[in-house]
Parts: structure tokens; C-alpha cells; sequence
């Protein structure tokens, strides 16, 4: 019980100051993606073989739904293979308020999300490349009605500050019970021993943050997130879990995309793809 008591004391400790920059965080993303409403999108329709550099520049920043779109431009004969993938290894879905909310340097955040639009931009094309052969196909057309649900964009109507509370709220909760039970098994079994599984052994953290960047929700991001900052994973997991994690993008894919195998098929590209990169990261010792 006094493990649970003392979890509970150092997870409000840790969690409660964030709330005011996740406010004011969210409060400018909402405005900006109010502002840019469809723009980025029919940049991206109209992108051509730019498709994966343009899908990686503007995948990075966090406009929600924008993954899902993509998906819907692929699975309308719209944008390339390489282009969704450059799209769903550049998007960071939550990361950004986390690591802000975190205080992160702005020279880490910068470098991160600079590694990630490279990483995407390169992913892209070498899977625009050698998908005409796998992919090569044309779709009779764009389905008119984006199904996006499941995602935390602003179609219900709310105000900008409604919107930006339950945008905040939302995410605190994650936060909030992830750090708990994070603080839970740091206080039962010791954080060395946690860290000595994710980083000691070679691969099994990028394989593992894989995995969980997997989760098609902000639920995963998040996690990432808070296992870097508290230096339970290394920054080549870290960077696996962020470039696998591709929010509710994987979701709408599979419901629009009717070919189960290749959804399949995209989804294990995806991963493998981020843990490679993450595994790179790591042996080469890039650090952020």
C-alpha cells in the first residue's frame, strides 16, 4: 500500500505543473490547424513524386488528422505508397505537447523532429521506389466522406477554447496514468532493473517501442515520450516507438483500404522500417 501512496504523491508531483503548457501548447496548435484547414492536405494531393519530401515537412507537425487523410489519399488512388509512409514515420501525434509540457530543450525537440523528417523523406522514396513493382494499381476514386473518428480533431463543433481544454485534459489523463504506472513499477522493481531490460540488451528496446508506437491512438506517443524523458528507454527506442507511431492514421487506413494484405503488408513496413532506423540510431550512438 505505501508503494501505491508514495506512486500516487510523485505522480501528481510530476504531472500537475505540466497542465498550464499543455494548455497554452494545445491552445496554439488548435488555432494554427483552424487556420490551415485543408491547405496542408491539398498540398499534399497535388505534391506528385514531392510526395514523400512534402509528406515528411508536413507530416512533423502535429495537426491531428492528418494521417488519417493520408491514409484516405492512398486508399483513393491519391498519393504514393511512399508518401504514406513518409507521412506516418514523420508523424509525431503527441510528442510535441509532452516534450514541451516537459520543458524539453528546444534544441532537442528541433533535432528530434529534424531526424524525423529526414528518416520519413528517405523511407518515403526508397518505398516509392520499389513499390511500383508490389503497389503498382489505380483507384477509381477518392471516397468523398473521410472517416475519422476516433481521433481528437475539432468537427464537433466546439469553440477554440473548448476545444483546447479537452485536447489538454485528454492528454493529461494519458499522461497522468502512464506516469503513475510508471512510478508504480519503478517503486516495485527498481529502475535500473527496468532500464537494464530496454537498454542493455541490443534491439529488444527498438523492438519493444515498436510495438508500442503500434498503438493507433495518442496513447502511444505518449508513452514514448515519458519513457525517454525518464530514461527508461534509449533515443534509438525512443525514435522507433515515435516514427512507428502514426496515430489514427493505421485505423482509417484499414477501414478505407479494402485489401486486408496490404494494409498488412504497410503496417509491417512501417515497423520494420522504425526499428531499423532506431536500431542505426542507437549503434551508431546518436544521441538528442
Amino acid at each position: 500500500m505505501s508503494v501505491i501512496i508514495e506512486s500516487i504523491e510523485h505522480t501528481i508531483e510530476d504531472s500537475i505543473s505540466l497542465l498550464p503548457f499543455l494548455i497554452v501548447t494545445y491552445l496554439i496548435m488548435e488555432a494554427i490547424e483552424r487556420a490551415t484547414a485543408g491547405k496542408v492536405e491539398g498540398a499534399l494531393r497535388k505534391a506528385g513524386p514531392a510526395g514523400p519530401a512534402i509528406g515528411a515537412l508536413f507530416g512533423v507537425f502535429p495537426q491531428c488528422g492528418f494521417s488519417a487523410a493520408a491514409s484516405n489519399f492512398y486508399s483513393g488512388g491519391l498519393i504514393t505508397l511512399g508518401t504514406l509512409i513518409a507521412v506516418f514515420m514523420s508523424t509525431s501525434d503527441e510528442m510535441l505537447p509532452v516534450f514541451i509540457a516537459e520543458k524539453v530543450p528546444v534544441g532537442t525537440i528541433a533535432k528530434i523532429l529534424i531526424a524525423k523528417v529526414v528518416i520519413a523523406a528517405i523511407s518515403g522514396y526508397i518505398i516509392f521506389f520499389l513499390s511500383k513493382r508490389i503497389f503498382q494499381k489505380e483507384k477509381d476514386e477518392l471516397k468523398k466522406h473521410r472517416h475519422e473518428h476516433g481521433h481528437d480533431c475539432s468537427e464537433d463543433g466546439h469553440s477554440l477554447i473548448v476545444e483546447t481544454l479537452i485536447r489538454s485534459g485528454k492528454t493529461f489523463a494519458f499522461i497522468f496514468i502512464i506516469t503513475f504506472v510508471l512510478n508504480l513499477i519503478i517503486h516495485s522493481v527498481g529502475e535500473e532493473f527496468l532500464e537494464s531490460i530496454l537498454q542493455d540488451k541490443p534491439v529488444v528496446g527498438e523492438l519493444i517501442a515498436g510495438a508500442v508506437g503500434l498503438i493507433p491512438n495518442c496513447a502511444s506517443s505518449i508513452i514514448i515520450s515519458q519513457l525517454y524523458l525518464s530514461g527508461v528507454i534509449s533515443a534509438g527506442a525512443m525514435m522507433s516507438g515515435l516514427l512507428v507511431s502514426a496515430g489514427v492514421g493505421v485505423l482509417v487506413l484499414f477501414e478505407e483500404n479494402h485489401n486486408i494484405k496490404e494494409n498488412l503488408l504497410i503496417l509491417l513496413l512501417l515497423y520494420v522500417l522504425s526499428v531499423l532506423w532506431g536500431i542505426m540510431i542507437q549503434m551508431v550512438g546518436i544521441s538528442f
